[in-house]
């Protein structure tokens, strides 16, 4: 396993990017921290390099739909620790509502930042990487990239799909450079995404999904269910599961 010391984490100022930060800075990286939030941002890093002396940790404020700035921000990140060795897109959005219900503004919304953005980061870590013929981009999509789902979730699983296949297309771009491409696919971890949502069933807590997406990141495959139980099962069954039943997953 290649240790990548420099690790970019997007949408690290709550949530499954700020889970992962913890896990990170507890193995010795050196973190680049970015999200919209940057009172809570400047707190985790202070609590951060407080707790774990040894590591370096910088941060910029960035909202991500601010395409320019997404690449203007990777390039500060990239000169201020020497090299970004591992690029985690993981900031979104899970806003959707149900189709033709008048909230298309909270559709587009959810549509923009998962995939629009979320390609105009791997674009901006991957030039990156091409420049230093090295690097890990691992890209935070979702369950619910498999198939298309109803009520709120469809511009959310649509959008995720879209960007499961954009990084299935840059992983053949890239196969034959020194470049690592990686899709992790939560199932349901808590955040503040997954409290907005009410009930959630097979809910994994926030500290174990965050221990989870770390190992399956660090393990760099091309594709991870996380935590695989009980979601690699569940993406068999999710293929041919009936669309009277979809709603179980809504």
């Amino acid at each position: 396993m290649v240790l990548r010391k420099n690790i970019l984490i997007t949408g690290a100022s709550s949530g499954l990017g700020e889970g992962m930060a913890r896990q990170f800075a507890a193995r010795g990286r050196n973190l680049a921290l970015c999200a919209r939030r940057t009172d809570r941002l400047d707190e985790l890093a202070a609590e951060l390099k407080a707790a774990f002396p040894g590591i370096t940790v910088v941060t910029r404020p960035l909202d991500v739909n601010d395409h320019d700035r997404v690449f203007t921000v990777f390039e500060e990140f990239r000169g201020e620790l020497g090299s970004l060795d591992r690029v985690i897109v993981n900031a979104g959005l899970g806003k959707g509502q149900p189709v033709g219900k008048g909230r298309f503004d909270a559709n587009r919304q959810t549509l923009e930042t998962n995939f629009v953005a979320a390609a105009a980061q791997i674009e901006a870590a991957v030039g990156i990487f091409r420049e230093q013929r090295e690097g890990h981009l691992a890209v935070i999509s979702s369950f619910s990239a498999i198939r298309g789902l109803p009520k709120n979730l469809t511009a959310y699983a649509a959008s995720k799909a879209g960007i499961s296949a954009f990084v299935a297309g840059t992983r053949v771009e890239l196969r034959r450079t020194g470049i690592s491409v990686t899709e992790i696919r939560p199932g349901y971890i808590a955040s503040e995404m997954s409290a907005r949502s009410g009930s959630t069933p097979l809910l994994t807590g926030a500290e174990a999904g965050a221990r989870a997406l770390a190992k399956a990141v660090e393990a760099e495959p091309k594709m991870a269910y996380v935590p695989s139980w009980p979601w690699v099962p569940l993406s068999a069954v999710m293929r041919v599961l009936p669309a009277g039943l979809l709603a179980k997953f809504s």
